[in-house]
C-alpha cells in the first residue's frame, strides 16, 4: 500500500478525507448533481457522504442533500474501491472549488 497524502487517512473501508463546503448554498440540488456526476464517473469506486452521524450514498442526490451541508459546514468523504486516492482528491478538489459556482 502507498503513503497517502497529508490529511488523508486510509483504512480498511478506503480512504476518508474530511473538507469544508464553500460554496454559498452549501450542499443544495446542483451541487448535488455535480458530485453525484462526479461520482458516476468513477467506474470501481464507493462514494460515501458523512456529516454529524449521517452517511450518505455519494451517488444519490437525495441522500446527500439530505445531510444538509451548509457552507461553512464539515463533511467526510470516505472513497474505496479503484484508485480511491485518486479518486478522493478528485472530489475534495470538486467541493474546495465551491463546484464551480459563482
Amino acid at each position: 500500500m502507498s503513503a497517502s497524502p497529508p490529511g488523508i487517512v486510509q483504512n480498511t473501508s478506503g480512504v476518508r478525507r474530511e473538507v469544508t463546503i464553500v460554496n454559498k448554498r452549501g450542499l443544495h440540488a446542483r451541487a448535488s448533481a455535480k458530485l453525484v456526476g462526479a461520482v458516476a464517473a468513477m467506474e470501481g469506486c464507493e462514494v460515501r457522504v458523512a456529516k454529524d452521524g449521517n452517511c450518505a450514498d455519494g451517488g444519490a442526490i437525495l441522500d446527500l442533500m439530505m445531510l444538509g451541508a451548509a457552507r461553512g459546514d464539515t463533511i467526510e468523504l470516505i472513497v474505496s474501491g479503484a484508485d480511491a486516492d485518486a479518486r478522493l482528491a478528485e472530489l475534495v478538489a470538486l467541493i474546495e472549488n465551491g463546484f464551480g459556482e459563482d
